[in-house]
């Protein structure tokens, strides 16, 4: 999914209120004046700094959704809303600022995880829901601010409803996902740099034991669900594992890409479809990754 970061600031933690001059023409026009007056004033009473935000907060940004931001509205979840966080963690990689690209970089890495403790079914996102995150600036950091917050925010119009979705699932339904979601981000938080095997054989070598670590993991899980369909994925994902731990070991390129081939095929999000049906889960392959797949 796409990350983008709105860097907060210091400056503005305090809403300020404008006062609405109504000029009666017609009766029609004052009461439209008093309600967008009253609108206005609503809004202004909600405005929070981005410092005060929590897990759960559903919101809505002043102006653009990237860049500095001082203020949000805080909205109750059942209302039309653009954004809500998802997760939050503290920085904690030394002292000195990290700089633009480095705080990015951790909450690339970071904000993923935070957002599936809350919301563990990334299939059930609603569409266009992208995960951006609250970081320091170089200026917010020197007075001591370390804090992320994670939000899903829609790219566009509005969300509806809480994602908070973790209290809903069922056991059967957390052992899946957390087992799946552990694979997948194996692959990706260990995806070596260089575009071929060939430039970086341990680096890829180093990313297909990961994933095989992670396959492992899932298929134990999965070895407590019950259901013809989750059998059928456990098979098909044991024998992913097993390709994923030969191309861990393999001796040269060659080898490797023989293993690889076989083993990325078979953990294809679409091969997970029925056992998530049969599972009462989302069965709708994002379109990113079956991007990646169809490729």
């Amino acid at each position: 999914m796409a990350h983008r970061a709105p860097y907060r600031s210091l400056r503005g933690i305090s809403a300020v209120a404008a006062l609405i001059a109504i000029g009666a023409v017609g009766c029609s026009d004052v009461t439209d004046a008093v309600d967008s007056a009253k609108d206005g004033a609503k809004k202004a009473a909600r405005q929070r700094s981005v410092f005060s935000l929590d897990v759960g907060d559903c919101y809505n940004p002043n102006g653009k959704a990237e860049g500095t931001a001082y203020l949000v509205e805080i909205v109750p979840c059942d209302e039309a809303h653009e954004g809500q966080v998802v997760g939050e963690f503290a920085i904690d990689e030394g002292k000195e600022y990290p700089g633009d690209d480095g705080v990015s970089t951790i909450a690339d890495k970071r904000c993923p995880v935070e957002a599936q403790k809350y919301a563990p079914d990334t299939w059930a996102l609603p569409k266009g829901a992208a995960l951006f995150y609250y970081t320091p600036t170089k200026e917010s950091w020197a007075t001591g601010d370390r804090a992320v917050s994670c939000t899903y925010t829609a790219e566009k119009g509005t969300l509806s409803g809480s994602l908070d979705t973790v209290k809903s699932l069922k056991p059967e339904q957390t052992t899946y996902l957390k087992g799946s979601n552990a694979v997948y981000a194996a692959l990706w938080e260990n995806q070596p740099e260089k575009d071929t095997v060939e430039a970086d054989l341990p680096g890829y070598k180093a990313q297909a034991k990961a994933v095989a670590a992670a396959l492992g993991t899932h298929v134990e899980g999965l070895d407590g669900i019950e259901g013809a369909e989750v059998g059928k994925l456990r098979a098909t994902l044991t024998k992913a594992a097993g390709n994923w731990e030969k191309a861990a070991n393999a001796a040269d390129a060659d080898a490797f890409y023989l293993a690889y081939e076989p083993a990325f095929t078979d953990i294809d999000p679409n091969k997970s479809v029925a056992a998530r049906k049969e599972l009462g889960l989302a069965t709708t392959v994002p379109a990113d990754e079956a991007e990646v797949w169809a490729g």
